[in-house]
């Protein structure tokens, strides 16, 4: 082996453990890569960035910034009017899901999921339905309705892109569609006839209307005014007193000296801060009733920062679930300041289902966390918006631009028609459709650059080079051959389906277009050594890339629904494990049909 296999092994090695470990976000740990490499001189120096501007890299943004424009133009959001409430947990599971994976075959899947989860909230209310019964399958349908095409999930555009560079003729729109539509139709019927019965009956118990639209509890700190009941109190008296409002006294705080609960003979003083858990319902009203208001508000602050009044004067509660691109993620909830920069009162935080224990002024914000959040009601949308939130309500299905839905439509046709039939590269074609939606305002200038999943972007831009570097210097080969010499004796269709097995267990734990990037020189040099059709290797990677379904960090829809669904980690591999086996039984055949080796 020479020096530079020997050193991008060992890179390579170290970025995979990095990358499951999850201590630094895959982004930094790529770039790093990327910057190792190049200072080893795998790299050379000219094109350590030649990845940022790969039609790969490109059409991922492109992609997400037109997934923007259909959704901001109302062609989407209507769709999702179509879910139902009623009839059989069968059928509302499954017209969720099969939604879901339609709407994630022409738009990104993260986003069909931000669309669809609020509506899946409100329906799972209506039917007196536990909200874990419905996000995960609406989850595991938007992944595997983004394997029908080219633009449908990332893996499946680094495949295509990756073909054309060894051939000279990327994969076109609907080359995934065969199989990926086999597989698609495979997963959703499980999920919806079989998965939603292997959630655990802890996480399908919640009965209560208000229960199933909102997390069950919260962690939230309220100041004990003078002329409040409690004063002169015990703890122990005021569980008593809490009880009468569905909210439980965990202790309070004075002067930043935390009291449990333990101390039940503590005297309650003005201006001590109770530690409550409760739901947002309970919450105003144990507020109400014991004279409480929000620790982060005193009266002084409301007249210092007061909300802009609404011509109703009105103040709402608003539930927000962490994107997994937030800026606030690692953020403290006192280092955010909502009421001093935005107006907004952080009342109470849960994370999967839980209340948080500690200090609030001291939580540190995690994607899929839930926050429940007061304020003007005219505000509260931009401003959880600007945090990178998503809304727990059935409004944020309100339509902004419905008139322009049918020309979004419009131009999302022509650039797929267009690269469909060669008349344009597919980032040309992509480019020019971000161009027009620009132009009659379907995506506003400013939303450009927060369409684009920038993690990503710079995740892509620092492994193709880092890949190309494993290609060039044979190490792809070596671990090609590995893998080829163990499985020695095996017919080439096993093999294939070792390939899709390992590129699913990868993508488990790490990020699926890392996972892309990584296996298909290696899937390639396989078929190479085997002398068979490389596409069928391509393919398989391609599906195997997109399929996470074991755990809440394989892929960011999982992630999205950890703290809204109230799962917990091992609930994934619950229906995640069958889902998976069900999905190498089909595609295998499928890819040998279509992609004879």
């Amino acid at each position: 082996m020479t020096f530079d296999q020997i050193f991008l092994l060992a890179l390579l090695g170290a970025v995979l453990v990095l990358f499951a470990w999850g201590r630094w976000r895959y982004d930094i740990v790529a770039f790093a890569a990327l910057l190792a490499a190049t200072l080893a001189g795998t790299v050379p120096f000219g094109a350590m960035f030649a990845g940022f501007g790969h039609p790969a890299t490109v059409t991922v943004a492109l992609v997400l910034i037109v997934s923007r424009g259909l959704q901001h133009s109302g062609a989407i959001q209507s769709i999702a009017r179509l879910i139902p409430s009623g009839g059989s947990v069968s059928g509302h599971v499954g017209a969720l899901a099969a939604i879901g994976g339609a709407l994630s075959a022409v738009m990104n899947n993260v986003g069909a999921l931000a669309l669809l989860m609020p509506a899946a909230l409100h329906s799972a209310a209506k039917a007196a339905r536990s909200p874990a019964l419905l996000l995960m399958p609406l989850s595991f349908g938007s992944i595997l309705g983004g394997l029908l095409t080219l633009i449908g999930t990332p893996p499946n555009i680094i495949v295509a892109a990756f073909r054309g560079g060894l051939t000279g003729e990327p994969f076109g729109m609907f080359d995934f569609t065969p199989v990926g539509g086999a597989v698609a139709l495979a997963g959703i019927a499980f999920v919806a006839l079989v998965g939603w019965r292997l959630v655990p009956a802890s996480r399908r118990a919640k009965m209560s209307a208000r229960e199933l639209f909102e997390i069950e509890a919260y962690l939230s700190e309220a100041v004990v005014e003078e002329k409040s009941p409690l004063v002169g109190k015990t703890l122990k008296d005021a569980d008593a007193l809490s009880e009468e409002h569905d909210a439980v006294v965990l202790g309070l705080i004075r002067a930043d000296r935390r009291i449990e609960h333990g101390h039940r003979r503590e005297i309650v003083q003005a201006g001590d801060v109770l530690v409550l858990e409760t739901g947002p319902d309970a919450l105003s009203a144990v507020h109400n009733a014991l004279k409480l208001h929000p620790a982060d508000i005193t009266k002084k602050r409301q007249k210092e920062a007061a909300l802009p009044e609404t011509e109703s004067g009105d103040i709402e509660l608003t539930e927000a679930v962490v994107l997994p691109k937030s800026s606030i993620i690692g953020t403290t909830a006192e280092a955010l300041r909502l009421r001093r920069r935005h107006g907004v009162n952080l009342l109470a935080v849960s994370r999967q289902g839980q209340p948080f224990r500690g200090r609030l002024r001291d939580f540190r914000f995690r994607a899929s966390d839930v926050l429940l959040l007061e304020g003007d009601p005219e505000r509260l949308p931009a401003v959880i918006g600007s945090l990178g939130c998503l809304p727990l309500a059935h409004r944020a299905l309100l339509i902004q631009r419905q008139r322009h839905g049918l020309l979004a439509i419009g131009i999302f046709v022509a650039a797929v028609a267009a690269a469909s039939l060669g008349v344009l590269s597919l980032p040309a074609a992509f480019a020019a459709a971000v161009g027009l939606m620009v132009l009659f305002n379907i995506v506003p200038v400013r939303e450009i650059y927060d369409a684009v999943d920038w993690p990503v972007i710079v995740l892509l831009g620092a492994m193709i080079p880092v890949g190309g570097a494993l290609e060039a210097s044979g190490a792809t080969a070596l671990i090609a051959n590995l893998l080829v010499d163990v499985s020695a004796g095996l017919p080439a269709w096993v093999i294939l389906g070792l390939v899709l097995i390992v590129t699913m267990t990868l993508s488990d734990v790490m990020n699926n277009a890392a996972t892309a990037v990584v296996m298909a020189p290696i899937s390639v040099g396989i078929a190479d050594r085997l002398s068979v059709n490389p596409d069928s290797f391509l393919m398989a990677v391609a599906i195997g890339a997109s399929c996470a379904f074991l755990t809440p960090i394989g892929h960011q829809n999982n992630t999205l629904i950890l703290g809204p669904g109230g799962y917990k980690f091992g609930d994934y591999w619950r229906i995640g494990l069958p889902l998976e086996a069900i999905i190498v039984i089909v595609a295998i055949p499928m890819l040998l049909w279509i992609w004879p080796l």
